[in-house]
């Protein structure tokens, strides 16, 4: 009776081990480098965060992957039916024209991931570009009218679309590649004011880092004297926005790019595809105090931070 649990264990454990053990073998790293390299170096544009899914708050290439993958599910039902070959051969057709939007789409994202991300991810590409291949197959067999060929060639496909979506359920879930990471601050964050420190610790054009209810926060003092507060670790993989630059009232994360509004947090470009949570601020008796910005609607560049007069 308790031997089969156990096995179910097992297995769910080995699982779990290669997959880890995927994510610390460096053999393919040379290639990601290139790789990475040749994507970032693509000429797209704001086409670019398009890809990324700015627009969308979240990730695109999810949402793109439902278009091959359910019509490939799909031409795999119709294979269980007689006579039902030629409509499965369309849906074929319409996955594998989907996949390529798909597969760009992905590959930007790929592009700006960790190492042990990367490396999950190259995994599944592959596995997905396996199942592209067994599917154009698959359709040219039913083209010349190898009904039985596609067929088979059709469920090799979607067993590898099952390994490549496998990969990319521990990609989003298990590595969190695509989650917004700054996601808790408003549930860790208490209400109300918090002190940060005294006006002189904050330097004129100088991006500074404290602590809020352990949150990291970024703190930068304009030349006009307003003070702007943002959450500190970038959205996209928490990167340490303390140590990027300032340019036209925007701080640019160190680590990929992603470009952030300081006066309201809004993401201006990607790959980050949400905004940071951003401060209200004022000065007390010459002390900077900071308050969590409940209404995180971004409106334009209207949401100034709130600067107090200091009082004696």
């Amino acid at each position: 009776m308790s031997a089969t649990p156990r096995r179910r264990r097992l297995q769910q454990n080995r699982v779990l081990w290669l997959l880890d053990r995927l994510e610390r073998m460096p053999q393919a790293d040379p290639v990601i480098d290139r790789l990475q390299t040749g994507v970032r170096s693509l000429p797209l544009g704001p086409v670019r965060d398009v890809l990324h899914g700015r627009w969308l708050g979240h990730p695109a290439h999810p949402l793109m992957v439902q278009v091959p993958i359910g019509s490939w599910l799909s031409a795999a039902v119709l294979d269980t039916r007689p006579g039902r070959s030629r409509e499965a051969g369309l849906l074929v057709g319409v996955g594998l024209a989907a996949a390529a939007p798909s597969a760009l789409a992905g590959a930007v994202d790929w592009a700006e991931l960790h190492r042990e991300q990367a490396r999950v991810g190259l995994v599944h590409a592959a596995a997905n570009w396996a199942a592209v291949g067994l599917y154009a197959t698959s359709l040219a067999c039913r083209l010349k009218g190898r009904t039985a060929a596609g067929r088979v060639y059709g469920f090799l496909g979607l067993t590898a679309v099952g390994l490549g979506g496998m990969l990319g359920g521990h990609l989003a879930y298990r590595q969190a590649s695509g989650a917004n990471h700054a996601e808790e601050v408003p549930h860790v964050v208490r209400e109300g004011w918090h002190r940060i420190g005294a006006v002189a610790e904050f330097p004129v054009g100088r991006l500074v880092r404290r602590l809020v209810d352990d949150v990291p926060v970024l703190v930068y003092r304009a030349s006009g004297g307003t003070i702007h507060a943002l959450a500190e670790r970038c959205s996209h993989l928490a990167g340490p926005l303390s140590e990027g630059t300032v340019t036209d009232g925007c701080v640019q994360c160190p680590w990929h790019g992603s470009v952030f509004r300081l006066s309201d947090g809004w993401n201006v470009r990607g790959p980050a595809t949400a905004p940071q949570p951003a401060f209200d601020t004022r000065i007390i008796d010459g002390h900077v105090e900071v308050r969590l910005r409940r209404d995180a609607r971004a409106d334009g560049g209207q949401a100034a931070s709130e600067r107090v007069h200091e009082h004696t």
